[in-house]
């Protein structure tokens, strides 16, 4: 079973590339993984209501999300016979155009880890309690909604 630890799933702030690239990096020794699949996440700068979305301020209730994050990761680790998931998730405040989410997952095959990845950026999206307030240009606010 993939074991979450909460001080490795929530950042403060945006996920930097460097930080990425590390991650991506830790993985290279396993022999026996023939696929991974990465999914980044990131603040779009959309219009609404005539008002540009300069940022997204993210809370959570950190107890209830690992829960609800160790069991999607465990079961996408049968259903998928992952080598590997790794998720981490903004908290604090992203700017448009910075990495609030990454999804990392590896298997012996390529499609089970897209398979797994995509799955689990769906759940995330819709399960894990994670609440972001889009911050505009003049400052006003509004709570995010989660779409596809």
């Amino acid at each position: 079973m993939i074991k979450i630890h909460p001080n490795t799933v929530f950042i403060n702030g945006a996920i930097s590339p460097a930080w990425i690239a590390n991650a991506i990096q830790s993985h290279h020794t396993q022999k026996h993984t023939g696929g991974h699949s990465i999914f980044l996440g990131q603040v779009r700068m959309d219009i609404i209501d005539n008002k540009p979305v300069e940022a997204i301020e993210y809370t959570t209730y950190t107890e209830m999300a690992i829960d609800a994050l160790q069991l999607m990761c465990t079961e996408l680790e049968k259903k998928y016979a992952l080598d590997a998931i790794q998720v981490n998730h903004s908290l604090g405040i992203v700017n448009a155009g910075e990495i609030c989410l990454f999804v990392f997952t590896s298997a012996k095959h390529r499609r089970a880890a897209v398979d797994a990845c995509t799955e689990l950026v769906e759940r995330i999206k819709a399960e894990l309690p994670v609440w972001g307030r889009e911050i505009f240009s003049d400052q006003t606010h509004s709570w995010k909604e989660n779409k596809n």
